[in-house]
């Protein structure tokens, strides 16, 4: 294996190491990934690289417990596996995590013609509070903390300044998501976020009852002392 790596030429040894070193800290390596400069979809040489020394690579991650994967239909190269030490999400980077599967999958269940969807958002945060997945608003600092992890995974890209987040503000989504997450397991996370809630609903629900029966109740004494 070693052998394999001296054999190569100076410069394609320095860009390998590079590109091993942006795949370990990123997961994901994409095909192609939108350049703001152009506005449009570039080739990049990072994943032309990863495929060219693939089957090394695989001997190369075996060693330390992982493995490296290609999905040539979504255009993503990716590392999986015990060796990997995970990063523990927020609250709202896993929900923003579920809400994002969900749009992806919808739109390309719409006959899109691109592996990379566009969102908002705006629409993110609308269907946050349509399923009732957040007591709260997050605030602005936690958004761009959030949105700036989901980007350094390769999961989004945001078009807009994250300095001037607002609804409109657009957001593609890669699809290393379907890596990351499978339909099935998105819905089952999120009814398991609507089942936390379900018990301050139903104490919500006795709270008025009681409350409709001291209603009542005075009611009952009102009309009494009015037979009086």
């Amino acid at each position: 294996m070693i052998e394999y790596f001296d054999l190569l030429p100076e410069e394609e040894q320095q860009q390998l190491t590079e590109v091993i070193q942006t795949l370990l800290k990123q997961t994901f390596v994409l095909e192609r990934k939108y350049e703001k400069r152009t506005g449009r979809f570039t080739f990049n040489r990072e994943y032309r690289m990863l495929s060219k020394h693939l089957e090394f690579l695989k001997a190369y991650f075996k060693i330390a417990g992982m493995e490296i994967a290609e999905n040539i239909p979504s255009g993503v190269i990716y590392i999986q596996g015990a060796g990997i030490a995970p990063e523990r999400l927020s609250k709202l980077a896993t929900i923003y995590l579920l809400i994002l599967k969900l749009i992806y999958d919808e739109q390309m269940a719409s006959a899109s013609t691109s592996i990379n969807i566009y969102t908002t958002l705006g629409d993110m945060n609308e269907r946050v509070g349509s399923f009732h997945l957040l007591k709260e608003r997050p605030s602005l600092t936690e958004i761009k903390r959030t949105l700036t992890l989901l980007k350094k995974y390769q999961l989004v890209e945001v078009l807009d300044p994250l300095e001037e987040l607002e609804s409109e503000t657009r957001i593609i989504i890669y699809p290393c998501i379907n890596m990351v997450l499978l339909g099935e397991d998105a819905k089952l996370l999120l009814e398991s976020f609507q089942e936390e809630k379900e018990p301050e609903a139903e104490q919500e629900a006795v709270f008025e009852a009681e409350t409709e029966e001291i209603d009542e109740g005075e009611e009952e004494v009102k009309t009494d002392g009015d037979n009086e």
